[in-house]
Formats: C-alpha cells, structure tokens, sequence
C-alpha cells in the first residue's frame, strides 16, 4: 500500500499556477481566483462606468479627489474657526452615536418581543405541538433578521469608533469627541 502512494505521488504531475502580471491580464473578462465561472454577469458594471474605482483593503469606498475633507484644527487658526470645527465634529459625533443608540434600542426591543413569543409558545404543549412547523420558520426568520440587526449594530459602533479617530488626527481635543 506504501509503495503504491510512492509512485502514485511519483508520478503526479505537479502544474504550474498561472501568474498574471499587467502585460496578460484580462481587459474584458473578469479574473477569478476561484475558478473558472459558467457565464458572465449580464448586470456587473462595464469598465467605462467603474472608470478607476479601485476598492480599499478596509472595505470601505475609497474617498475620491472630489469629496469633502473633514474639518481640521490648522496652526494659527483664530479660536472662532477651531470653535467652529469643534462644532462641527460634535455634530457629526453625535449624530453618530444617536444612531448607535437607535439601533441598539431596537435590538432590545426585537429581542423582547422573541422572548415574549416564546415563552407563549413553550408555554402551551398543544399549541407547541400543532405549530411547530410555523414557529420554526418565524423562529429562522427571527435569528436572520437579529443577525442582520447585530452586524448593523456593530457597523455604526464601528464608524462611529472611525469618527471619532478621524476627529483625533484633525486636531480636535478628546473633551469634544466624548
């Protein structure tokens, strides 16, 4: 058996896995790292309308040249203009963290109403048993939409965290971005 995994090894030719550099990369048919795909996408964005849209490395849109900057503190400014973007990063902050604060309020709530759901359900054997199939499926939906409803969640905590950052190395004093 050990000499026959020896030849079979032996004999197995190893393939080389095609390199792309920019001199043989596809210009009009999608490169797939995966494998090879049965037909292309007839709604996938053609080359004209992406134009030099590249994605970043952290999964957010990249800013493009044209898009505004947020407002930083600049040496010499007067204490009205610093007031000024001071006002205006707490806005934005606060805005942030309201939402925040409704999506995690609606968590609550989801989860309150599952709760009180189920224990109607548990609590009466007959109904468990001639609705089984029905509160399966509600009880799907129920994990899909609060999975939904947590990557939501953690999304905002995430920007809100990125913000807050971005005030950071504008120059605005942490007293504002709390």
């Amino acid at each position: 058996m050990g000499t026959y995994a020896r030849s079979v090894r032996k004999d197995k030719k190893t393939t080389a896995a095609k390199t792309f550099d920019n001199d043989n990369l596809p210009m009009t048919d999608k490169l797939s790292v995966v494998g090879n795909t049965t037909q292309a996408s007839t709604d996938a964005p053609d080359e004209a309308q992406v134009g030099n849209q590249l994605p970043s490395l952290t999964g957010k849109p990249m800013a493009t040249p044209d898009e505004k900057k947020p407002p930083t503190v600049q040496p010499g400014q007067s204490a009205e203009d610093r007031q000024k973007v001071y006002d205006d990063w707490q806005q934005k902050l606060t805005a942030q963290k309201a939402q925040v604060d409704s999506l995690a309020h609606q968590m609550d709530v989801m989860q309150g109403e599952y709760r009180l759901r189920a224990a109607a359900m548990y609590g009466d054997a007959g109904n468990r048993l001639r609705n089984s199939a029905e509160w399966d499926k509600e009880d799907a939906d129920f994990k899909q939409k609060s999975a939904d409803q947590q990557k939501a969640l953690e999304d905002a905590k995430q920007h809100l965290e990125d913000m807050q950052e971005d005030a950071r190395k504008s120059g605005v004093p942490s007293s504002v971005t709390q």
